[in-house]
């Protein structure tokens, strides 16, 4: 290592001495995550506290970008924001009129809506002092959080889920990105939000396919992370299977936490390692979503992901055998289909597609191959390579049966 600058310059650069210099410093990210209904009504606060807590004394600019499908389920919604703004507005001005944009995975799949959304940020004048509220789906936020933090080298962004999904996991993390090349997530940031806006009001118009896909990432960090979360959930199933309020609200508020606690205590925030364990079940499930032309939910995907790498935990000797059944029970108790033709989708050479998903993960992460497994429900280990007999027997597993 070279020379610290602080050392360096306090020695005036003598004459002689090593031209290596370390630079270092630190950036501490902290940004809150709220619970709350009906964020635009006129009188809430939640936002604007969210905007105070990063503004100066100055009116801050605010462009909100909207979801089309949450639009198309609350047609009044762009009414609402405008009017909560001029309700506010000694606080906050729209830097332009209200925006909406297509949602879902397809909103990822073009490049033209990136810089299309780029450019209108610039017309509207905005800076690094004004906001980007961005309402939706987990994907859309993926890319409104990537137009942010491109234009002007970071817009600050405040992220207001709208799904199961977003609101329990990928809304609350620190990612952004747009799928590229034909690999999802290949561009991106690493920039967190100023603030994430969970609103319950959100979840009662969707529909249940998408409340459904939402859950998979629940029983996902509860196997690698909290047996007792899993316990509940089991408990829950039959409740939560019907989209009941009480259990379904208390699920995307503890997966929240999970996944919050596991960003800032893992030890990785950024991914600069190999190991990710909130991906488990993630390697087939990205690979799935493509083959499917992502007819596939994200969460849908995930569920059949989170089987196969269950089962071949125990195949493995990992998970001791049994904890397989409770997991296929849970995510049939609660609806999901793990079977979808793309599972058995196969070369020329009669391999299966989905194992190209293994090096496109590899790929992603940069390096050697680290995939998470199960030892017990509630606890994950990592391995380094997987072996293509076991996953077709996993895969299998899954298969239907003949007469159910």
């Amino acid at each position: 290592m070279g020379l610290a600058v602080s050392d360096a310059l306090s020695k005036f650069e003598a004459t002689g001495e090593a031209r290596a210099f370390v630079q270092r410093f630190s950036v501490s990210y902290e940004f809150p995550v709220y619970f709350t209904r009906d964020v635009f009504s006129e009188s809430g606060s939640v936002l604007l506290e969210a905007i105070r807590a990063e503004a100066s004394n100055r009116r801050s600019r605010v462009v909100f970008i909207l979801d089309e499908g949450v639009a198309r389920e609350m047609p009044d919604l762009p009414r609402r924001v405008s009017a909560y703004v001029a309700a506010n507005s000694t606080e906050i001005e729209l830097a332009g009129p209200v925006e909406i944009v297509e949602g879902g995975e397809r909103c990822k799949n073009a490049p033209e809506l990136v810089e299309r959304l780029q450019r209108l940020l610039v017309s509207y004048g905005v800076d690094r002092h004004s906001y980007v509220v961005a309402v939706g789906g987990g994907a859309m936020l993926d890319l409104i959080g990537y137009v942010a933090a491109t234009t002007h080298r970071g817009i600050r962004h405040i992220r207001v889920p709208t799904t199961v999904l977003a609101q329990n996991d990928s809304g609350v993390g620190v990612k952004n990105g747009v799928n590229a090349f034909g690999f999802k997530n290949m561009l991106g940031t690493f920039v967190p939000p100023v603030a994430v806006i969970n609103d319950s009001a959100f979840i009662d118009v969707l529909s249940g396919r998408d409340k459904r896909a939402g859950m998979a990432e629940a029983v996902k960090v509860a196997l690698i992370r909290d047996g007792e979360f899993f316990d509940w959930l089991e408990e829950k199933a039959e409740a939560l299977a019907l989209f009941a309020s009480e259990p379904l609200e208390r699920l995307i508020r503890h997966c929240a936490l999970l996944h919050m606690r596991q960003i800032s205590n893992g030890g990785d925030p950024f991914e600069r390692g190999s190991g990710r364990p909130l991906d488990f079940g993630h390697w087939a499930a990205h690979k799935l979503e493509a083959l499917s032309g992502y007819e596939l939910r994200h969460g849908e995907a995930v569920a059949i992901g989170i089987a196969i790498d269950t089962r071949y935990s125990v195949l493995a000797g990992l998970l001791p055998a049994g904890a397989d059944q409770r997991v296929r029970a849970l995510l049939e108790r609660l609806g999901f289909s793990l079977w979808h033709p793309t599972c058995d989708a196969r070369r020329a050479g009669r391999q299966r597609l989905l194992l190209a998903g293994l090096e496109e993960f590899r790929e992603h992460l940069g390096g050697e191959l680290t995939i998470t497994l199960l030892s017990a429900i509630g606890t994950s280990v990592d391995v380094h390579t997987m072996d293509h007999t076991l996953i077709d027997q996993a895969i299998d597993w899954l298969r239907p049966r003949e007469g159910v």
